[in-house]
C-alpha cells in the first residue's frame, strides 16, 4: 500500500505527552466488546507468556484464568498504568518521538495493542521494533474498534471504514520486519443490543 503525502498527519500535533498527562481511567470499548475481547485474547495468548502491552492504559483486558509470566506495559500515563493490576512491569514512552523499544531482542512470547493502533504517526518503525522484541513465531495483536480521540487519530485512518483499516494494518505487516501473511477477524458481538464493532489483525514473526 502507498500512503499519501499527510496520511499520518493529525489534526492536533501537538505534544502527546501534554495530551495524555491527564489520567482516563475509563474503557473505551463497552463491555460486550470486552467480552469479545477476552474471549479472543484467552485463545490466543500462550499460556505463561511474557507479554507486551504497547500503548498501554489502567486494564489490559487479559481474562481470568489465563496465567502469564509477565506483563510489560509502555504508555504515556503513568498514573494509569499504576493503576492496572495486570502489568508487573510499566514504562512511560511516546513512540510518536521516538519508537524504539526499550527491550532486548527476542524478549516477548506475544505483544498487543488494544484500540490505539490510530495515534501511531511512524507504524512501520514500530512494527519494525515489534519484530525485534518478540521471540520466533510468536504473534503481534492489533485490536481496533471505531473508537478514538479524533484530534490525535491519522489523517488516514479517519477516512477509511473499518474494513479498510484491516487492510491498512496489514500493509504495517507487510512493509516491516518479517512477518507470516496478516489475519484479520471480525470479533463484532452479536446480538439483539448494538455493541461497538471490534476487528483484530495479527501476523506471526517469521
Amino acid at each position: 500500500m502507498e500512503y499519501p503525502e499527510s496520511s499520518f498527519n493529525r489534526e492536533d500535533e501537538s505534544d502527546d505527552a501534554l495530551f495524555y498527562s491527564e489520567a482516563r481511567l475509563v474503557v473505551h470499548i463497552d463491555a460486550a466488546a470486552i467480552t469479545q475481547l477476552k474471549k479472543y485474547l484467552f485463545d490466543q495468548l500462550p499460556e505463561g507468556c511474557t507479554l507486551l502491552d504497547l500503548m498501554s492504559s489502567w486494564r489490559s483486558h487479559i481474562p481470568d484464568g489465563l496465567a502469564t509470566h509477565e506483563v510489560y506495559g509502555l504508555g504515556l500515563n503513568g498514573e494509569e498504568m499504576s493503576n492496572n493490576p495486570q502489568l508487573d512491569h510499566w514504562v512511560i514512552k511516546d513512540i510518536n518521538k521516538d519508537p524504539n523499544l526499550p527491550y532486548e531482542d527476542s524478549k516477548f512470547d506475544a505483544a498487543m495493542v488494544i484500540v490505539s493502533i490510530q495515534y501511531l504517526t511512524d507504524p512501520i518503525s514500530v512494527f519494525n521494533e515489534l519484530n525485534r522484541v518478540l521471540k520466533k513465531d510468536c504473534k503481534f495483536h492489533v485490536i481496533y474498534s471505531n473508537r478514538m480521540f479524533p484530534t490525535k487519530a491519522t489523517k488516514i485512518w479517519k477516512i477509511f471504514d473499518n474494513f479498510e483499516r484491516a487492510r491498512l494494518i496489514g500493509s504495517y505487516f507487510d512493509s516491516s520486519g518479517s512477518w507470516s501473511v496478516p489475519n484479520a477477524v471480525d470479533l463484532t458481538p452479536v446480538g439483539d443490543v448494538a455493541s461497538d464493532p471490534l476487528f483484530v489483525v495479527s501476523a506471526k514473526k517469521k
